[in-house]
């Protein structure tokens, strides 16, 4: 997408919708898709980096820790000069805690997706709505 396109799109913003399936493999698959996107915003490496592990983050969590279907939305903004990825993850909920969570979780290989979200987004949040619950994060694009 041209600096052009860009900033002739509604409000400077350019948005992309995917489903996410359910199974396992469906986070590295969306990654390969969300790669292709940020090529075409032309977006620094480290800018894309960042963007596509916060999309790995929060579609692993809408995976382990919620009920499906859940659909991720990406979207640049462009106002006064700014540049913004909004990553969005919408999905039903909450799942339903399992009998004894502790049991099957290593705090070597989990837990430290939201702190890394946090520590990469200028602004993160979680929205629940009629719709189900969005976590969103926003980053700086060059």
């Amino acid at each position: 997408m041209t600096t052009a396109q860009l900033d002739a799109a509604p409000r400077g913003e350019v948005e992309h919708v995917f489903s996410l399936p359910h199974v396992p493999g469906a986070v590295a698959g969306m990654r390969q898709r969300v790669r292709a996107v940020l090529s075409d915003w032309n977006l620094t490496a480290d800018c894309a980096a960042d963007v596509l592990l916060v999309v790995s983050e929060l579609l692993t969590n809408a995976i382990v820790h919620a009920v499906p279907p859940a659909t991720l939305r990406l979207s640049r903004s462009l106002l006064e000069g700014c540049g913004t990825v909004r990553v969005e993850v919408t999905d039903l909920g909450p799942a339903a805690p399992a009998e004894d969570p502790t049991a099957t979780i290593d705090p070597d290989e989990h837990g430290r997706g939201l702190d890394i979200v946090n520590a990469l987004a200028s602004r993160c949040g979680v929205h629940v709505h009629t719709g189900g619950t969005s976590h969103w994060a926003e980053l700086p694009s060059a």
